[in-house]
């Protein structure tokens, strides 16, 4: 029977990925990505801290070009790919790093979504504008919260 190596998560961007570029041109991207289970009490009382992990995404190729363009700190994204645990040796001690080679990256929210959308909503409503008598095809409803 074959064996799975997948990790998909979903978590906020640490910093501006790190993208250098190889010998023959070939692109590589990293970042780090952040999750976080919230805190929350047990039934006996028993308070249990909000726990955070790091994890180290790498992109290559035409995705670390495309994270280049369009990753920045604080966004939230869902990312899937297989780990892997990179092992060398430095000043005679054995290191090791354990990273998500990314095969798919979405964003999933940009910090400056809202600035955008609030700017934009206040631009327009200080254009006058003529209203419509209401009907049914353009009668709106405000939400109640």
């Amino acid at each position: 029977m074959s064996s799975v190596n997948k990790a998909i998560l979903i978590g906020n961007v640490g910093a501006d990925p790190e993208v250098r570029y190889l010998d023959r041109g070939t692109a590589i991207a990293t970042f780090n990505l952040v999750t976080s289970e919230r805190s929350y009490v047990m039934q006996n009382g028993t308070v249990v801290p909000e726990h955070v992990d790091w994890h180290s995404i790498v992109l290559w190729r035409s995705m670390a070009e495309w994270a280049e363009k369009n990753v920045r700190k604080g966004m939230k994204l869902y990312v899937e790919g297989k780990m892997q645990t990179r092992r060398w040796e430095k000043d005679g001690v054995i290191k090791q790093k354990t990273e998500i080679i990314a095969d798919s990256v979405q964003i999933l929210y940009r910090p400056d979504d809202n600035r955008s959308r609030q700017r934009q909503a206040v631009e327009e409503s200080a254009e006058p504008q003529q209203a419509e008598a209401p009907t049914p095809e353009n009668e709106q409803y405000e939400p109640l919260f």
